[in-house]
Formats: structure tokens, sequence, C-alpha cells
């Protein structure tokens, strides 16, 4: 392990002892069990029997303080909700530090069985449609740059049928305080799906960009377009004419002043709302059906971005960057959620996100390669690494990583990065 690691999980250790308090003989040394939880699932346990993966070969004999599976299992089912806001809190504060360190910048989780606690049966999207699906709702706030992989700035864990929006507000809050506590001096843009459909990221401080719904009062927006205003974009399949010095594109976009929120008193927003419209093909032309005009199909974004149209309909677009980290999840500790009660999940909600953004800043340590990988791969290529143990005298070991090892490179930029050059041989 290297002294950057040793010194984050210090520092994590401190912030666990900080602030986590949990009443009980199970909350006992708190800090330890967190960092064995956080690098279980940084090594790629996705349930509490496979956090015995810190027990195997000689692992014990390199790190102490390692706990069994079901010492973690208890320690997490004596979590209240108090408590799993403790461990937000030090989750956030933890990825602070991180962004000084490391040039770091609702997805429904379907569960089995009765025992958990708040499941419900809610709409999530498989493979593009929306399905009714029993399970708890895990919201999620990523931070991302274009010059960076995600990194998780907040976590809430809810009832499997809550409202989406529900806790959406104070989540926001919460992930704006974080980005600015981690260096993001620059403008911040709250990227969002039509279920968060409000005006909480001006009160909290950011711009907005918020897919609209298209109810009757955003179609006559969209209505009062004039023909002249819509300007074609590159889009796929888009062709691009020197005379014309345009796009010949299926996809055009708009603008056009919007008001939401009329209807609520002191509540009125007036912003832009910008739509792409897409030509929706006639699938039947290929047996000489032609159509004999085009239809569009519309996407409206209501936003009050600072940018130009063309780069705001864009950025807009790249909100879907999210389900990177979902994926990373869902591969790794969120594969599934491992106890029957509601505080012990929204726990492994958190140490999961604590988990991702370590990986994260390991992997932009490492090499720029691995600075936008995913988890899976940070994982394979500079954490599960096989070492072979050498003993010299009492409690001083060496460890031998594989000879021509494709990776090496890359491992000992991350191990420099972290404790400097190695110390010159006597």
């Amino acid at each position: 392990m290297t002294a950057a690691a040793e010194e984050e999980k210090r520092r994590l250790a401190a912030l666990a002892r900080g602030h986590v308090r949990i009443a009980g003989r199970c909350g006992v040394n708190a800090a330890a069990k967190i960092g064995c939880l956080v690098a279980g699932m940084a090594a790629g346990a996705d349930s509490i029997d496979d956090m015995d993966v810190l027990r195997h070969g000689a692992i014990p004999d390199l790190f102490e303080g390692v706990r069994a599976p079901s010492t973690l299992g208890s320690f997490l089912r004596s979590f209240t909700w108090g408590n799993v806001r403790q461990l937000e809190k030090v989750h956030r504060e933890l990825l602070a530090g991180l962004a000084g360190l490391a040039p770091l910048l609702p997805m429904q989780r379907r569960v089995y069985g009765h025992a958990k606690q708040g499941a419900a049966f809610g709409h999530t999207k498989i493979q593009g449609k929306t399905v009714l699906v029993r399970g708890l709702n895990a919201l999620a706030a990523v931070v991302s740059t274009p010059q960076g992989a995600p990194v998780v700035a907040a976590t809430r864990l809810r009832g499997g049928s809550a409202n989406t929006g529900r806790g959406a507000a104070s989540l926001l809050a919460e992930a704006i305080g974080t980005a600015r506590a981690a260096g993001c001096t620059g403008i911040i843009v709250a990227r969002m799906d039509s279920g968060y459909y409000s005006g909480a990221a001006r009160r909290a401080g950011a711009f907005f960009s918020v897919t609209a719904r298209l109810d009757a009062a955003v179609k006559a927006a969209i209505a009062a377009i004039p023909g002249q205003a819509w300007t074609a974009i590159g889009y796929p399949r888009a062709i691009w004419d020197d005379q014309l010095a345009a796009w010949v594109s299926d996809a055009e976009i708009a603008e056009i002043s919007y008001t939401a929120f009329a209807s609520r008193k002191g509540q009125a927003i007036t912003a832009r709302l910008i739509v792409r419209r897409v030509k929706d093909l006639n699938r039947k032309a290929a047996e000489g059906q032609d159509e004999l005009f085009a239809v569009w199909r519309y996407h409206p974004v209501f936003t009050d971005s600072p940018f130009t149209l063309a780069q705001a309909e864009e950025q807009h677009r790249d909100h879907a960057v999210a389900e990177q980290v979902f994926a990373d999840w869902t591969s790794g500790p969120m594969a599934h959620l491992p106890s029957g009660r509601f505080a012990a999940n929204a726990a492994w909600l958190t140490l999961a996100a604590i988990a991702h953004n370590l990986t994260r800043a390991a992997g932009c340590l490492a090499s720029a390669f691995h600075g936008k990988a995913r988890g899976a791969t940070i994982r394979a290529d500079l954490i599960d690494v096989a070492a072979r143990i050498a003993r010299h005298g009492r409690g001083h070991l060496t460890l031998h990583l594989p000879q021509d090892w494709h990776r090496q490179d890359d491992w000992l930029a991350l191990f420099r990065a972290g404790c400097g050059p190695p110390a010159r041989a006597a």
C-alpha cells in the first residue's frame, strides 16, 4: 500500500471517528470497520460474504485490523438513518480531500425476497423501456468535467415507490457544495432528467439544464417557434455541406423564452426552452408509403445555461455520463443491496460511493488511460495484483510483483505519486 493510500486511510479513519457515532456493541471501532468495507468494495466485493476477500492469502500479514464478514454485517445492521447521514458527511469531506491529492476534477436497484425494508414497486428503465420493478431507489449526484471521469458527490437511498424528485433538492444542494469544496470554481450546470423538473438547482446556486415534460404549455411554446429559427446540428448520420457551410441533418435545434411554474405563487422561473427535433422516419417508406411531410419528435430542455444554443443543447445530452457510474456500480458493490435493513443498505450505498471515488483517484494518479477507465479495469490492473511475500527479519516484508508486467509503469506511477521515489539501497 502506498503512502498516499495510507494517508487517505488515516484521513478516512479520522473523518469516521469525528463524524460517525453508532450506539451499541456493534458500533465499536467504527472507523476500522468502515475502512474494511471500503477496501473490500475497492477489491471487487459486492456482498457481505465477499468481504472475506480481505482475509485471502497473505493479506492479513500486510494489513492490520481486518474484520470478519459477520462482524461487518452486524456493524452495518446497527446503522440508523442518522448514522447514514453522518457517513454521507464523511463521504463529502473525503471527496474534497481526494480532489486535492489527485486530478479528479435515479437508479432503481432490484431486490429479491420480502425481507428488504423499504422495498416497493417503482418505475425504472431497462434497455430503454419503462418497467415496474420491486426494489429500492438509489439517488446519486455525479460531478464530471470534460477532462475527467465522473465521481460521486452525493447519494441518497429511498423507498422503491418514492416519487422521482423526492429529496432531490437537498441532495442537489449537498452535491453543489461538495463540488465547490472539491475545487470546482468555474460554472456549474446541474443536468437532470424530467423527473427532477423544479427550481432546485437555481436555489442551490448553480445553473440548471433539465429535460422538460411535453405538457400543454411546453407544446404551445414549441408551436410558437418560427420556422426559420430551426438550425441543423451535427447528429448521427449528419452531412456537412461545404457550399452551404451548414449541416444537412435529421436533427434541428431552436430556442424560445419560457416561464415555468407560472401557476405556483412566487415560484415562476423564466429561462430558455431549448428544443431539439428529430425526424420520425416512416418505417413503411420502403413499401412505397412515402411521407407527404416531415414528422418530428421534440425533445425540450429548460435551462438558464450561459452557453450558446448549440453548446447548451449538446452539453445537456452529456448528462447520461451518470450512467457510467451506475455501470461501474452494477459490476461492483451495487450488484445488489446486501441487507434486509433499510439503513444498512443506505450506508452500503454511501460506502460504495467512497470506494468509487478512491478508485477513481488511484486511476488518475496511475496514468491518463486509467484516469478515464472503468472501475473494473482499475481493479484488475492496479488493485487485484498478485505478489509474492518475502520476509526479512521480524516485521520486515518485501512484495515481489510480477516480472515483465505490462502495467508495471502505471502501478509505479501510482506508488511514486503516493510516497515518492523508492529509498536508495544501503
